[in-house]
């Protein structure tokens, strides 16, 4: 078989027995935009928890004639549809996440240090300053707070009150509402190193105190 042939053959399956052809140009986008998602999580690692199974999820969804969030003809879910229902509308994925996410977190600097809880306070702040900052360029009161609340940077917090209050078309919003909080980490090395000395005066830090005496927990 020479490579004319092989090429063809693989050109005849493509056209008759995959969905390549039903393939439209939001689709393509899509796909890619899910390709930027990952390579940014995988090979940049920034915010892999996050944009790992938004990219996956998005990739999935936008197969060409495969309907993963419909349904079968016999009426049972679609893969991803199974995993909405049984993971979100049941509220099991997200326990598991904030399960995960607290399991990782080291809150010995806390402990050892808790003046640091007023940096909190600057997401409160940025949640007013948005939600004003709404209402001044016309916004309804619902769609103020759908707005001002990612000032808090939370995500799911974020979602569920817009699905509440002012639900937009939900895939462009949670798109919008995560890739906002994912750019934390590629866009302020750019905007710090113009106001930076090339050789900054060094930062003396004390060690944090011990956040439990030894033996205790």
């Amino acid at each position: 078989m020479t490579w004319d042939q092989v090429l063809e053959l693989i050109k005849n399956i493509l056209l008759t027995q995959t969905g390549m052809p039903n393939l439209t140009v939001g689709q393509v986008v899509m796909i890619l935009v899910s390709f930027f998602f990952l390579y940014l999580a995988v090979a940049k690692e920034y915010e892999p928890l996050l944009l790992v199974p938004i990219g996956f999820g998005i990739f999935l969804t936008n197969f060409p004639l495969a309907p993963l969030m419909g349904f079968t003809e016999h009426g049972n879910p679609e893969l991803i549809r199974a995993f909405y229902k049984y993971g979100i509308e049941w509220e099991i994925i997200p326990c598991l996440i904030f399960l995960g996410l607290g399991a990782m977190t080291d809150f010995g600097p806390l402990i050892a240090n808790p003046k640091t809880l007023i940096v909190g306070a600057g997401a409160q702040l940025g949640v007013f300053i948005t939600y004003c900052g709404t209402l001044f360029f016309g916004f309804t009161l619902k769609e103020a707070a759908s707005v001002g609340i990612i000032g808090g940077a939370a995500r799911p917090t974020t979602n569920f009150l817009t699905a509440k209050l002012a639900p937009p078309p939900p895939g462009a919003h949670a798109l919008a509402a995560h890739f906002y909080t994912a750019l934390g980490p590629p866009v302020p090395p750019p905007l710090h190193r113009p106001m930076t000395p090339p050789h900054p005066p060094p930062i003396k830090k004390r060690p944090l105190r011990p956040a439990s005496a030894p033996g205790k927990t």
